[in-house]
């Protein structure tokens, strides 16, 4: 198993996982953006969303990342990006969420003018 998100649900590389059951684990980011920075990633191997065809891993998926913010206090806002595949500025391909927050995150993208 080489995909980095796979040996981590695995157990293989150590990490503090802040939530996991049979489908999902959840971890901090290595370098937050924000001062609230989950991914929450599928156990199974899913390359990106695109390749993502399991209706009730999705719904986990976003279950898990709400359980997650409101247990960071994120009451204010936050932010859940999937970023799919290269073009889209997916780094690991394997599907994750980030969760974000903790903090007044602005405006994504600007209106074209």
């Amino acid at each position: 198993m080489t995909c980095v998100f796979c040996r981590i649900a695995a157990g293989e590389i150590p990490s503090k996982k802040l939530f996991e059951d049979e489908l999902v684990c959840a971890i901090r980011d290595i370098h937050p953006q924000a001062p609230a920075h989950i991914l929450v990633l599928p156990r199974a191997h899913v390359a990106s969303l695109w390749e993502l065809e399991d209706e009730a891993l999705a719904g986990r998926l976003l279950f898990v990342a709400a359980r997650l913010a409101r247990a960071e206090g994120l009451e204010h806002g936050w932010r859940l990006i999937a970023n799919t595949r290269e073009h889209g500025g997916q780094e690991v391909p394997h599907l994750h969420l980030h969760v974000v927050g903790g903090r007044p995150l602005g405006r994504m993208l600007s209106a074209p003018g």
